[in-house]
């Protein structure tokens, strides 16, 4: 049995948010003899809330039946330079939190930012112990992919270094999207080619649900809303932020058309909070599109019973260059875990929607497109319909965090 560090500023207790990637590790490696110890930042990511509200460095997070540590943070929600430095803030005391804790197996360093990679490699070389660097985001293709930095600034050469330097000093990679071989070779960093790299120590592990607590906060946690409980209406839901980066407006585009072929009984039930939801609103009143409905923000714990309720889920992304590499949307997994097919604006490289006929993808789908499909799911005979159900049910065993557990301790024994 192994000793696991995890280290990843942005991850969450369940309570407080969706990141709860490495909770759910640290859960079931757990329960499977292992000793898993996680670190976070302090100031919870798209939050206000701020766990430490004294002078120390770090806080044990009660709350649960392994090592959980929140490690201190500037509050950085009104800032981006406060973000970097908080950055750094969380590397430097993260090696003054752990100086003195016992030696470690594997120290697993998740890439939400890099400073999380190179912490893993350094404190692995320090304890003589094996680490892996997980690749959430591709910092800093990403970068250009959202013209963030144009390609030909100099700093982004520097950036790509570092990059590479973290991919070649990693005893291990797991990128949370499919094509992170894909993206390596396409750098022309693998050692066939030349490169640093070698292409064998990279494997795939996608986020997921867990399905435990998925099912639980079902039967547990109901949400009484007429809209919601009305059977004499097809529905539609969308969770998440309400924010420019989401494009929910594409959603409400996609309703007035379908308003306007006077299809009354479909209806759009939008559960969430963001910046653009009062504009929205507006819109929706100015236009008179009375199938869509804001519910606000809702408790995490309600999102299993409210997509239960659902006839079909929508997801919508930006639109950008590095989706041929895939996508690990935590939401798209509780779509599944729903057994609701889903349908999609945006086609990834290696989609699961569409591999797995789990719903409809039609890619940078425009309004009439996008209500095109869901009027197509509206009008399927029963059978069909239920062949998509079955399909999201099963995808969402394929990536439950208990067997996507499995995969990661795996990679502690090859």
């Amino acid at each position: 049995m192994k000793k696991v560090w995890i280290i990843n500023q942005y991850n969450m207790p369940p309570e407080y948010g969706h990141l709860n990637r490495h909770y759910n590790f640290g859960k079931y490696l757990k329960r499977m003899g292992h000793t898993p110890f996680v670190f976070v930042g302090s100031f919870l990511h798209n939050t206000n809330r701020q766990m430490i509200d004294d002078k120390s460095i770090f806080k044990k997070y009660d709350n649960c039946d392994f090592p959980y540590y929140f490690i201190k943070t500037c509050d950085y929600s009104k800032s981006n330079l406060k973000r970097i430095y908080a950055m750094y803030e969380f590397y430097r005391n993260l090696f003054k939190t752990t100086k003195n804790m016992e030696k470690p197996d594997v120290i697993i360093g998740s890439s939400a930012h890099p400073l999380a990679a190179i912490a893993a490699i350094r404190l692995a070389k320090k304890y003589n112990c094996e680490s892996i660097v997980e690749v959430r985001d591709l910092w800093p293709e990403s970068f250009v992919a959202y013209n963030i930095i144009k390609r030909h600034n100099p700093i982004l050469k520097l950036l790509y270094a570092g990059e590479k330097w973290i991919y070649k000093n990693a005893d291990k990679i797991v990128f949370t999207m499919e094509g992170g071989k894909d993206y390596i070779i396409e750098q022309g960093w693998e050692k066939d080619q030349g490169g640093p790299i070698d292409i064998s120590k990279v494997s795939h592990i996608n986020n997921g649900v867990d399905l435990e607590v998925f099912e639980e906060n079902k039967g547990k946690y109901a949400f009484d809303d007429d809209d919601l409980d009305n059977e004499l209406t097809f529905k539609v839901i969308y969770t998440g932020s309400i924010r420019l980066v989401n494009n929910v407006k594409s959603i409400v585009d996609a309703a007035k058309v379908i308003k306007e072929k006077q299809l009354s009984d479909i209806k759009f039930l939008i559960f969430g909070e963001g910046s653009d939801r009062e504009y929205l609103e507006k819109y929706c009143q100015d236009n008179g599109i009375q199938n869509v409905i804001f519910k606000g923000y809702v408790d995490k714990k309600k999102i299993p019973y409210i997509l239960s309720k659902s006839n079909l889920n929508i997801m919508h992304f930006k639109q950008s260059k590095i989706k041929k590499y895939g996508a690990s949307l935590n939401k798209l997994f509780e779509y599944f875990a729903s057994g609701k097919p889903t349908v999609s604006d945006c086609e990834f490289g290696y989609d699961l929607i569409k591999k797995y006929k789990s719903g409809i993808v039609v890619d940078n789908a425009s309004a009439e497109q996008l209500s095109e499909a869901i009027i197509q799911f509206y009008n399927m005979d029963k059978e069909e319909y239920n062949l998509f159900c079955q399909n999201a049910k099963k995808l969402s065993k394929v990536y439950d965090f208990k067997f996507l557990t499995k995969n990661l301790e795996k990679l502690f024994y090859s």
